[in-house]
């Protein structure tokens, strides 16, 4: 199967178990009807809740204020005194975690006393006292969540994580090309200048620190004597042949590639902090992790472009990494200890908001996040998510789309 054949088939799939997915929702949800209907609204476009003809019109308000509610009464038509209802409301958050709201009087309405916090995602209970009666409503008013049954989320590979305290490594992004380490390259010429008896190795050949490379036939002495290899490497020129003189030339130049240096271009802006020893991440074409390495070298100059040259050594014993291959890599700058952070790839859009899906049990939320700072796969959080939630860390876009695709919407 080819690379795009395998992305359809799984687009499909995924498709295919959110529907099932879907399936397993509305069957579950009680008040799945009530979340897609449209509910009956008063002048001030707040929600309207009717026992008989006594009738509130409850609003969410956030013009210029936190989000607050608002009550405005009515009885059989009429205008009702603010001061004549004692009303107290209960929202009953995903986890079970509960906001009692009670109201006092401001002009013709009741006003709450707590902000309503996003996500606006809760169950409404409601209890109004008027003239020694008694009235009650209840009704969901979810937004931003959804339930995946834990099988359809594990064949989705939904993953998960617990936010919590990190880590956080600030880089800066390079770019640059391997090179051979400068200190591991040997260029060999005769000890006594001769004849050329016998070559025993050839271009492109490994050889070991000590093996035999050629035997020469001193003009002086007209003894025999051999060049060995000083190092452990690969023959990358040679220029020695049998039956010639050995004159003043180099005869092989030899490489170990055992360790590489990836040598980087920093710009100007930066150059300030960049520190011998830093740790550095290659990325390289064809391999699924990044090379860590360690800088050894800041040249002293710029270049034409006013970069600054870098080189980080990296180890290459196992002979996966090849000289002259362009590479990006990110260099550790700084470093920094965070209460609470997040991995990126978990963040998703969400209205106005930049959110991750918290999970609790089956049933997954939206959890809208004030941010700080972004050092590689992390972000600090300052607000909007506790220290220990679970929340969605892996193919959170699918989370996302169930979501959008149930049509819950943000009531007021």
């Amino acid at each position: 199967m080819t690379k795009s054949h395998h992305h359809i088939g799984l687009a499909f799939f995924v498709c295919m178990l959110l529907m099932v997915s879907n399936l397993a929702i509305s069957s579950e949800s009680s008040g799945s009807e009530q979340a897609t209907e449209e509910p009956e609204k008063g002048s001030h476009r707040g929600r309207l809740l009717k026992d008989g003809g006594f009738i509130i019109e409850l609003s969410i308000f956030e013009t210029g204020v936190p989000p607050e509610f608002r009550v405005w009464i009515t009885d059989k038509g009429q205008s009702v005194k603010p001061s004549e209802v004692s009303l107290n409301i209960k929202l009953t958050r995903l986890g079970g975690i509960e906001d009692n709201i009670n109201f006092t009087v401001q002009d013709d309405f009741l006003r709450g006393d707590m902000e309503i916090y996003e996500p606006h995602s809760f169950v409404v209970t409601v209890n109004a006292q008027y003239q020694g009666q008694s009235h009650q409503w209840q009704y969901d008013n979810f937004e931003g969540r959804t339930l995946i049954e834990p099988k359809v989320a594990e064949a989705l590979e939904i993953g998960t994580s617990i936010a919590g305290s990190a880590l956080l490594k600030e880089t800066v992004a390079v770019y640059g090309k391997l090179i051979p380490h400068p200190d591991n390259s040997r260029e060999i010429s005769a000890r006594f200048q001769g004849a050329i008896k016998r070559v025993h190795v050839s271009f492109g050949q490994k050889v070991k620190k000590g093996q035999s490379l050629a035997t020469v036939e001193s003009n002086e002495s007209l003894k025999s004597y051999t060049i060995f290899s000083p190092i452990n490497g690969v023959i990358r020129q040679q220029q020695a042949h049998s039956g010639e003189q050995t004159k003043d030339q180099v005869l092989f130049s030899i490489v170990d590639h055992s360790v590489l240096m990836a040598e980087l271009a920093v710009f100007p802006s930066d150059r300030h902090r960049i520190a011998l020893g830093a740790t550095v991440l290659v990325t390289i074409k064809g391999l699924e992790q990044p090379v860590t390495a360690v800088i050894k070298q800041i040249d002293p100059v710029t270049q034409p472009n006013q970069s600054v040259l870098v080189r980080a050594e990296l180890n290459n014993k196992n002979g996966q990494l090849v000289s002259g291959v362009f590479v990006s890599a990110d260099i550790e700058v700084a470093e920094f200890q965070v209460p609470l952070a997040v991995k990126r790839s978990g963040l998703q859009g969400f209205r106005d908001f930049t959110v991750v899906f918290v999970k609790i049990g089956s049933e997954y939320e939206v959890r809208m996040l004030e941010l700080g700072r972004i050092a590689g796969e992390w972000i600090e959080v300052l607000g909007g998510l506790k220290v220990g939630s679970e929340y969605v860390s892996e193919n959170s876009y699918i989370i996302k789309a169930d979501i959008e695709k149930s049509g819950a919407v943000h009531d007021h």
